[in-house]
């Protein structure tokens, strides 16, 4: 691992295999770690030197990131890497860090892969957004059991609850992280998503926006939008996986990732 600092954070960057290299970019609170347990191995296996990256702010620690201000220290972090191009992937809210890294450097990223990731602000997201700040205002503190209840209600398939082991998987798993404190916090106000897809008309690159079916936090419709508005953009959906798609599918998840990457286009 190497830890490279910028003007406003640090970044711990985990590095892979060897091959081409494949950048992944988690959503917002996830660690680069999520990546471990599916993604690293088969793109490895595959052939792909994969880095992977914990962002640690100098400033407020606890602050949701900007995606455009996370691109620009990307942008850094790659030279200092000595990566003068790459293939890029991101989930989420790490989906608008690779968008914004399209736009702001469009020598650098050669491919995308971009899952469960919207173009805009939308009225479902800003709804979701602002109660959850109004919930963090009022100080209301969920109880970690019904907390992790509510977080699998929000991210997983209906097909996951109808697996009542690997349900009981997931519910272990938030309750573990509400009570380490490492669940998501609210975003900031003012922090949404701008508007980006006009601007995602300008990217030359080949990209894969993968939909997840029942995706609540991002619906697919979201992602059918920058598929569209990209113009070598294609738009893959996967079934029976909510915004957790890529562990929940991970199977499917990897076998679209590694057919668009290792592909022509």
């Amino acid at each position: 691992m190497r830890t490279v600092r910028v003007a406003s954070a640090e970044f711990d960057v985990r590095d892979e295999g060897e091959g081409d290299p494949v950048l992944l970019v988690a959503g917002g609170g996830a660690s680069g770690r999520v990546w471990d347990l599916h993604q690293v191995p088969a793109l490895s296996a595959a052939g792909f030197r994969v880095l992977t990256f914990d962002r640690r702010s100098l400033q407020d620690p606890s602050a949701p990131s900007d995606p455009r201000t996370v691109a620009d220290e990307l942008s850094y972090v790659l030279a200092e890497l000595d990566l003068p191009e790459l293939r890029a992937v991101g989930v989420s809210s790490g989906g608008e860090v690779v968008q914004e890294l399209m736009l702001a450097r469009p020598d650098l990223v050669t491919e995308a892969v971009l899952m469960a990731t919207r173009g805009r602000r939308d009225l479902s997201g800003r709804a979701m957004a602002d109660a959850e700040r109004e919930l963090a205002a009022a100080g209301v503190l969920l109880p970690p059991g019904y907390a992790a209840w509510q977080r699998a209600v929000l991210n997983l398939s209906p097909a996951t609850w109808r697996r009542e082991d690997e349900l009981l998987d997931w519910l272990d798993l938030f309750e573990a992280a509400e009570r380490a404190g490492t669940a998501p916090v609210p975003v900031p106000a003012g922090s949404e998503p701008a508007d980006r897809l006009d601007a995602l008309g300008r990217v030359a690159v080949p990209v894969l926006v993968l939909g997840f079916e029942h995706d609540l936090i991002v619906p697919p419709w979201l992602c059918r939008e920058i598929a569209a508005a990209l113009p070598l953009g294609r738009y893959a959906e996967l079934a029976d996986c909510g915004h957790y798609g890529y562990l929940e599918r991970p199977a499917e998840v990897n076998s679209a990732l590694l057919e668009f990457l290792t592909g022509t286009h």
